[in-house]
């Protein structure tokens, strides 16, 4: 499997990495796509699956984890009043 045109393709992806024994999660965030996020060595991949084609995504980076629960509630709260 090295092509992917779109939703017709999903379950095919998902047996496909299934074999790889990589991990994913099934998301619907948009009104006219499917997601698809998988987790790689050392980054983040989401794949959305529209009717005709795909657009992903690569998050990397040291992904620390943190323990200072006051840098936490600070970034809600910057969030929270963009």
């Amino acid at each position: 499997m090295n092509h992917l045109a779109g939703l017709k393709d999903l379950i095919g992806f998902l047996i496909f990495l299934k074999q790889k024994n990589v991990f994913f999660a099934l998301a619907h965030y948009g009104a006219d796509s499917i997601t698809v996020t998988m987790t790689l060595y050392g980054e983040r991949i989401e794949i959305d699956f529209f009717d005709d084609h795909i657009e992903y995504s690569r998050f990397r980076g040291d992904e620390s984890v943190l323990s200072d629960q006051a840098v936490l509630f600070a970034l809600i709260e910057e969030f929270a009043r963009e």
